[in-house]
């Protein structure tokens, strides 16, 4: 039997819990295919909504990169903004601040993240 796992977005959970944000579906991507070696999840960010967090990864020097699925938005580096349609690719370093805006259609980003030089420990 071949060890391979393959679900579509939409049947990989998405968080609910105290901590979730309305308007973002926050899906543990990584966890729910049983990868064991880099994070991955997958970010649905609704049209109009504000509330992906400005963020970095500079205490755990983890790096990512962004996979836009589906949708476009805006990446808000530092003093940049990036236009970001489906398709692309963005690598984010780990002190770089960072948030996702959506645009009229909403986002869909696969981020797949990892601390160079160290092990991955799936939660």
């Amino acid at each position: 039997m071949s060890d391979v796992t393959i679900k579509t977005v939409d049947a990989i959970p998405y968080f609910e819990g105290e901590r979730s944000i309305p308007g973002i579906k926050f899906r543990m991507a990584g966890r729910d295919l049983d990868v064991t070696a880099w994070g991955m999840n997958v970010l649905e960010i609704d049209p109009g909504c504000a509330g992906y967090p400005e963020h970095d990864h500079a205490k755990d020097g983890q790096e990512e990169v962004y996979v836009v699925l589906r949708g476009g938005g805006t990446l808000r580096a530092g003093t940049d903004e990036i236009l970001l349609s489906t398709g692309m690719l963005a690598r984010i370093a780990p002190a770089q601040r960072r948030k996702i805006v959506p645009g009229p259609d909403g986002i869909v980003v696969l981020v797949v993240g990892g601390t160079p030089g160290k092990a991955y420990t799936p939660r």
